[in-house]
Parts: structure tokens; C-alpha cells; sequence
């Protein structure tokens, strides 16, 4: 396996938002992507991060990824928000649907907010962290369509689902920080497969299947002729999961689900069904901050096993991620920065910040 290269994440940034911005979005639009899209590397999810660029650039280059398009709004009824992506960038059509949704919340307390057709969402929980931002909880449901499926149900063979992301957030308190659960309905995220054969890593074990049904942990597999399929998480918990998502999350905003009645043209496409919700309307902060203290406490307080971590919970991993990548770098397949350097080469990004990583 082939050791990742450290790039400083304010050079990727750089980097990215120059590419972003020579492929046809203005500033505002390319900032926003490349805030993503790094914050997705510094957190640890490099299957949502600067790795995409080729993807997207190949998308635009086909018409299936529109630059320079904002959240049409279709709905606006109270409570009830409703957004069409356009093929916009999901990172800039996403962020401003939830900035909608979030000023409306602060009105009428709750809000249920769709958000149908943007291409790729990225990380999921970049919406979490936004409704965390303005002190409100917010739960997504997402589904993934315009490509074939990567993921089988539970029991099959063949695959019928994309990844179906869900994130749940809430504001931490003066002791506790955030909480941000963000998670694939599958096993493991295709992009994670992506990067697993980026790094020659093999992914885990119970994860991916062939196109038997037999188990395997060779990345390759997924991407085979006949193709394996990806695993639900938890079994039949995670298959139910899956398909409410593409219940909630495609038909509830009108943009489609994963049938093979829909058009697949090979880009990535995401519905988002979004809850906002003020936690002020439902209770007494000072309690309300004790108890997540409480139960927060008790749940990291639970002995490890021998040889064992520390206990963490939801969003722990990314905080502390985070940190480390801040300090050190974020850390990049040789390929993928290679990569990223041929397209901002083309896309003539400045030679001094393709030819070395130093700040």
C-alpha cells in the first residue's frame, strides 16, 4: 500500500477552489464547494472529499453537473419548504436550502424542508453542522440516483440501493460538544470502495459481496463485469433504513427513486428530505443541557475492553480527525493528487501551488 501524500489543507483549498471556479462557477460558488469538500478530508471522509474533483469535472464536461445554479425555490407554505437543485452543485444548492430552511425555523420552530435533483450532496453532515451553527437540531434522509445501484437489499444478491445517507444533529452545551451522526444506509460508502482502490487497501470484511452473493473484501469486486454489490449496515436494520430513505427522500420531494424506470445518465444525483427543529420550543434550555451532559457523560464512562479504545460518540471521530489533519495535513492517494494536479494544470491553476505542497 502506498503511503498518502500530506498536502496542507489551506493549499488543497486553494487548489480546489481554482479548479472549482475555472470549470464555470463564480467565487461565492467555488469557495463553498471547496469549503466542502476539504472539510469532508479533514474530517476523515476522504470517499466525499478533493478526490471527487475528476468525477465532477467529467460530469460538467457532460452536461450532468451545471455550474453557477442556485436552490430554485418551488414551495413556501409555512412550515413547508421545497427546493429544486437544477444539477447545481449540490454543495452550494444544499447550503442554501438549509440557510431557507433555518431562517424559517427561527419563525415557526419547525421545518420540513425538500430539496430535489441537485447533483451530488457530498457530506451529509455539512448540513448537520450548519443547523448546529444556528442552535437547532436537523435530520436528513437522502437517496442517490442517476447511476445503478450500488447496494443490496437484505437477502439479495444483486444490487437495488444507492448508499441512502442519513444525519441527525444536535447543538451540544457549555460541557458537551456537538453531536453529528452521519451515515451511510450501506455497510460502507462507495466512495470509501473508490478509495480503498486508490490506496490498494482491502475493505472490511462483511461489507461487500460478489456478484454471487459470495463474501469478499477485494474493492475491485464492486466495480467488476458482472459487479458485487455492497452490504446493508446492520442487516435487515439497515436494508429498512435504505428504503425509507429512498421513500422520504425521493418520493416526499418529487425528485425520483433508484427504480430502473428513472433515468440513468451516470452522474450523481441526490433528493434531500431535511427536519429543522428549535429545541427552545419544546423545553427548558438549563435542563435540557443537563441531561445531554448526563447521558453523554454515562455513555463515555463505559469501560472499553481490555486493549480497547475509549468509548466516543457520534461526531467524535471527525472532531478529532479534524484537529490532527489541521496540524499535519490532510492526507492523499498519490493518484488523486496527481489528479488533482493534471485537471488544475488544464484548468490553469497556478504551477506553484500544483508543483509543491509546502506551505
Amino acid at each position: 500500500m502506498t503511503a498518502p501524500i500530506l498536502i496542507p489543507h489551506r493549499r488543497l483549498h486553494r487548489v480546489v477552489q481554482a479548479i472549482i471556479r475555472a470549470h464555470g462557477s463564480d467565487e461565492r460558488e467555488a469557495e463553498l464547494v471547496a469549503d466542502h469538500l476539504v472539510r469532508a478530508d479533514l474530517s476523515g471522509h476522504a470517499s466525499h472529499g478533493t478526490g471527487l474533483i475528476p468525477t465532477y469535472v467529467a460530469a460538467i464536461g457532460k452536461g450532468l453537473l451545471v455550474p453557477g445554479t442556485a436552490a430554485l425555490p418551488i414551495r413556501d407554505d409555512g412550515p413547508f419548504l421545497a427546493f429544486d437543485g437544477r444539477r447545481g452543485y449540490g454543495q452550494r444548492v444544499g447550503h442554501e436550502a438549509m440557510e431557507a430552511a433555518i431562517e424559517r425555523c427561527r419563525e415557526t420552530g419547525i421545518v420540513v424542508m425538500a430539496l430535489r435533483s441537485a447533483h451530488h450532496l457530498g457530506r451529509i453532515g455539512a448540513y448537520g453542522e450548519q443547523s448546529i451553527a444556528a442552535g437547532l437540531i436537523s435530520l436528513h434522509f437522502a437517496n442517490v440516483i442517476d447511476h445503478d445501484p450500488f447496494v443490496a437489499p437484505f437477502g439479495g444478491r444483486e444490487a437495488r440501493y444507492g448508499t441512502n445517507p442519513l444525519c441527525m444533529a444536535m447543538p451540544g452545551t457549555a460541557d458537551t460538544p456537538p453531536l453529528l451522526l452521519d451515515m451511510a444506509t450501506s455497510a460502507i460508502a462507495v466512495g470509501k470502495v473508490r478509495v480503498a482502490t486508490e490506496t490498494g487497501a482491502r475493505v472490511p470484511a462483511g461489507s461487500l459481496q460478489g456478484p454471487g452473493g459470495e463474501p469478499a473484501t477485494d474493492p475491485a469486486v464492486l466495480f467488476g463485469e458482472p459487479p458485487g454489490s455492497l452490504l446493508p449496515c446492520g442487516g435487515h436494520k439497515g436494508s429498512g433504513l435504505a428504503l425509507f430513505c429512498e421513500l422520504l427522500a425521493g418520493v416526499l420531494t418529487r425528485g425520483g427513486t433508484i427504480h430502473p424506470g428513472n433515468p440513468r445518465q451516470g452522474s450523481i444525483v441526490n433528493n434531500m428530505l431535511t427536519f429543522v427543529l428549535d429545541p427552545a420550543r419544546l423545553g427548558e434550555h438549563d435542563w435540557m443541557a443537563a441531561e445531554i451532559d448526563a447521558v453523554v457523560r454515562y455513555v463515555r464512562e463505559a469501560p472499553p475492553p481490555d486493549g480497547g479504545g475509549p468509548v466516543m460518540v457520534a461526531g467524535e471521530p471527525e472532531r478529532l480527525a479534524v484537529e490532527e489533519r489541521s496540524a499535519k495535513g490532510v492526507p492523499l492517494a498519490a493518484g488523486v493528487w496527481e489528479d488533482i494536479r493534471r485537471i488544475g494544470a488544464e484548468a490553469g491553476v497556478e504551477r506553484s501551488l500544483l508543483e509543491s505542497w509546502q506551505e
